[in-house]
């Protein structure tokens, strides 16, 4: 098996949320998945386990003894000892070995579909506020907050135009893209179906399908996600379609 170098902060999140236990169940189950089917893994995940106790373990001895050696000498202030240096000297070592081993098991846990989505998924610049399409101050103010990264105020502001107007492309594509920007993979979905679905000619119809291809991409299903993305003129459709072949 390769290791790589290329240490990424996803990755280091990563593995600190399964060692502390901190992953949400969606992630943990896939995780479990993974070692139920490959021993290999399983045994891979055991060893790091027992390592970095065997590092806690150690880190907290010295830390006593330190502590224990410090009042007998009736010292104010702690300081390492060349031995101490050395020991933390060979943890970091350690750690360092198992992030890049673990680089390799965080490559297989997570879906091809998945990484595809995060490489090519960027929200929508948005568009300018004083459109006459939009025709509606609300519209305008809930565009700013979209494009300032305030996408749950945004979603909230436009659904409550959409009821009003429920056709309305401009108002579903937005709250879609908004929904991918607020990581609601499946709540997006429904407002793209609507857009790309419409009979009425939309300025950002290929736009439209090449989220709702990603979408779908993210949701698993290639099938979907390959038909809207074939339908999108969008450059960066092609090369998901080809990732995906």
């Amino acid at each position: 098996m390769k290791y790589t170098n290329d240490i990424t902060q996803e990755l280091l999140e990563a593995i600190e949320r399964y060692i502390k236990g901190t992953m949400d169940s969606k992630e943990l189950k896939d995780f479990n998945d993974y070692i139920k089917i490959d021993p290999e893994f399983k045994a891979q995940v055991e060893d790091i386990k027992v390592l970095l106790l065997g590092i806690e373990k150690q880190t907290l001895e010295d830390k006593l003894n330190e502590f224990h050696e410090d009042i007998i000498n009736n010292k104010k202030q702690l300081q390492p000892s060349l031995k101490v240096q050395f020991l933390n000297h060979n943890k970091l070592a350690i750690v360092a070995s198992i992030i890049v081993a673990t680089l390799s098991i965080w490559y297989f846990i997570t879906p091809k579909n998945i990484k595809l989505y995060d490489n090519y998924f960027k929200p929508d610049i948005g568009i300018n506020t004083n459109i006459k399409d939009a025709n509606s101050s609300d519209f305008n103010d809930a565009m700013e907050k979209y494009k300032n990264g305030n996408y749950k105020i945004a979603i909230d502001a436009w659904q409550i135009l959409s009821e009003r107007k429920p056709k309305n492309d401009t108002l579903n594509y937005f709250i879609g893209i908004a929904h991918l920007a607020n990581k609601k993979t499946k709540k997006a979905i429904p407002f793209l179906e609507r857009t790309v679905h419409s009979n009425h000619t939309f300025a950002l119809m290929d736009n439209a399908r090449y989220y709702l291809g990603l979408a779908y991409l993210k949701e698993g299903n290639s099938h979907l996600a390959k038909k809207y993305l074939k339908l999108s003129r969008i450059d960066s459709a092609k090369y998901i379609i080809n990732e995906l072949n």
